[in-house]
């Protein structure tokens, strides 16, 4: 069975190993990758802040990881936005051993849930890709803003949180072939 549990320093060779994997997958795909920021993501499981969550199986082996923070960025949300209660998820990584599994999407509903139970009510991210946008869109996520930063576009989107009922079911299935 998996679980999500807040990440600690000891899932740092753990988290590094799970976001080269995935920065060598983007890689193949052609997708700029985190490469460059590999370090500075697993810093976040030190979790000075208690943000940054894993997806670990029974035996340990960690499949996922995200940042779940209280504070929406400001970028482009409107103020009515920014006063809503939310948690904003940041930098979500999974293995892509698993990718035909959905742990993405795992990791998206059991933050839906969380935030649902803690009274907030939306769950926000932001992505630099249109690919991201569709496959979030899958998640329930809509797109409500598309930001200029920089040099880049970042989509962002929300999804009301709400209690998922069949959760513990899609974590199970997540430890099936």
């Amino acid at each position: 069975m998996f679980a999500m549990r807040l990440a600690t320093a000891a899932d740092a060779p753990a988290v590094e190993n799970l976001i080269l994997a995935r920065c060598a997958w983007m890689d193949g795909q052609g997708i700029p990758s985190w490469r460059e920021s590999v370090a500075d993501l697993v810093r976040q499981t030190e979790n000075a802040d208690d943000d940054m969550w894993v997806l670990e199986e029974d035996s340990g082996r960690i499949i996922g990881c995200t940042t779940v923070q209280e504070q929406t960025p400001p970028w482009e949300w409107t103020e009515r936005e920014l006063s809503e209660p939310a948690d904003y998820l940041y930098t979500t990584v999974t293995d892509p051993a698993y990718r035909r599994r959905k742990p993405g999407t795992v990791i998206a509903l059991w933050a839906v849930d969380r935030a649902a139970r803690e009274g907030k009510e939306w769950v926000r991210r932001g992505c630099h890709f249109r690919g991201l946008v569709n496959y979030y869109g899958t998640q329930g996520f809509t797109l409500v803003h598309v930001v200029r930063r920089t040099n880049s576009r970042v989509y962002l989107m929300a999804r009301r949180a709400e209690p998922i009922v069949d959760l513990d079911q899609k974590f199970k299935a997540l430890g099936q072939l």
